[in-house]
């Protein structure tokens, strides 16, 4: 059966109930398969940080509905127990549209809804809220519902009194607690590799025991017992051992799906961690290199004295294929300048400077420019944006015809998103690709095709 735990609206305390629920398994001996709704990396995170399975994302948009399925049985099914975590509110997707919400993700999986609400203030009006998401979509099952910030036993009392005569089963009161509150940031929840303050499992455990009616949660975390009946196969892939692909994993790089590394490990491609952090020089047998998003604004200036790493990272520019990804695309350019106007020196590999800016949200749809290491000409794929920064280009014409590959350099793709015209976007060339978007490569089946072909030759 499994659930998902859904909300009205994003801040209901999704992922709070979603960990509390995880710690108090985890205190038991009890294993459960936690999964994320949308292309989100920090809920995934803090979920994965607490000695559960590694939490797994679940996004129709950038996977596809089958692969969704997939993904979700065959991890499920590892384990006695699963649930999902939704995003945002219940029926809000791509735009203003329910394509890709968490009650896509329910009805695809056919698993039940676990609704928490923010009770603060509130009493009979809670109801009318309940019904109108009950009953918007006769397809979807809300079987149980939490209450958060519910602070005394009046007003637990008199919300129970509200839902008597409702078909659907109370399974606790959460009272404010700063305890469980997971801080946040910029782009959401403060990532488990920034936090100074860890998840304090045994708190959380017993927080759920005192609040939730565990015994009658439990059985909505069943995991499906359905097999998966034709697991797709991969790609016959030709590879070499020989070149090995550096990713660059550390507390500064770290917005990265697990199926890739799984993706990679699978088809027999050897995978080597480079720290820049640790300001490590990439290792001499890569012959290709990933690098994630993350947060290079918060760790600028240690990048720059990264002497080691950036030095590496230029020579490795001219014998190597580089994939990076938003914050990873940051670190090639000149340089970053930081929030409070202080420019910090980077690798200088592409002609640009990153500063802050407004927030670049959403999904994007991308058609391919010419061919490129990633994507083809007038290819069709999908990814993700998020984030504060954008690109400038401080350089004169004639700066730039000084820069090494300048003719060669131009945007892999256009991109759109749900509202917005097709623009290009990002750098590449025959052996470089960096982007703001986010790809999920091993859904992808032609990126990563083109992906896999670039990290087997030879540019030396």
């Amino acid at each position: 059966m499994s659930c998902v735990i859904s909300s009205p609206s994003t801040d209901s305390g999704k992922t709070t109930l979603s960990l509390l629920i995880s710690c108090w398994a985890f205190s038991k001996g009890i294993k459960i398969q936690t999964f994320k709704v949308g292309p989100d990396y920090l809920d995934q995170q803090q979920l994965s940080s607490i000695g559960q399975p590694i939490c797994r994302n679940l996004d129709i948009f950038l996977s596809g509905e089958e692969w969704v399925k997939k993904n979700f049985l065959t991890h499920s099914l590892k384990y006695e127990f699963s649930l999902i975590e939704g995003a945002m509110g219940l029926f809000d997707g791509l735009g203003a549209t329910v394509y890709s919400s968490t009650a896509n993700v329910a009805k695809i999986l056919d698993t039940p809804v676990i609704f928490i609400v923010n009770a603060k203030g509130q009493v009979a009006s809670l109801l009318p809220t309940v019904r109108g998401f009950r009953d918007f979509d006769n397809e979807l099952s809300i079987k149980g519902i939490i209450f958060n910030n519910v602070n005394s036993d009046r007003h637990k009392k008199l919300i129970t009194e509200v839902f008597k005569n409702e078909d659907i089963e109370i399974l606790g009161f959460l009272p404010s607690d700063s305890k469980i509150t997971v801080n946040k940031a910029n782009l959401g929840l403060i990532s488990p590799f920034d936090s100074d303050r860890k998840i304090d499992v045994n708190y959380f455990a017993s927080f759920a025991e005192k609040n939730l009616n565990v015994i009658s949660l439990i059985k909505f975390l069943k995991s499906p017992t359905q097999k998966i009946l034709n697991p797709s196969r991969s790609e016959d892939f030709k590879i070499d051992k020989r070149k090995p692909i550096a990713i660059a994993e550390d507390k500064i790089f770290h917005f990265q799906y697990p199926e890739t590394k799984e993706f990679l490990n699978e088809i027999g491609i050897p995978l080597i961690s480079w720290s820049i952090f640790n300001n490590e020089e990439i290792p001499a047998e890569a012959s290709s290199l990933i690098i994630p998003g993350g947060f290079p604004e918060k760790y600028a200036n240690h990048i720059s004295d990264s002497d080691k790493s950036l030095k590496s990272l230029r020579k490795f520019r001219k014998k190597g294929f580089i994939y990076a990804e938003c914050g990873g695309m940051m670190i090639l350019g000149d340089l970053i300048k930081d929030e409070n106007g202080n420019n910090h020196k980077m690798s200088g590999i592409l002609p640009f400077k990153s500063k802050k800016s407004k927030l670049s949200v959403g999904y994007r749809y991308i058609k391919g420019l010419k061919d490129t290491p990633i994507i083809k000409q007038n290819q069709v794929i999908r990814g993700h944006e998020f984030h504060y920064w954008e690109v400038e280009h401080p350089f004169s014409e004639f700066d730039i015809n000084k820069i090494e590959h300048k003719n060669q350099l131009s945007s892999p793709w256009e991109i759109k998103s749900w509202e917005t015209e097709f623009k290009n976007e990002g750098w590449s060339d025959e052996k470089l690709h960096a982007s703001w978007i986010h790809l999920h490569l091993p859904s992808c089946p032609e990126a990563a095709k083109n992906f896999v072909d670039a990290t087997q030759v030879d540019y030396s």
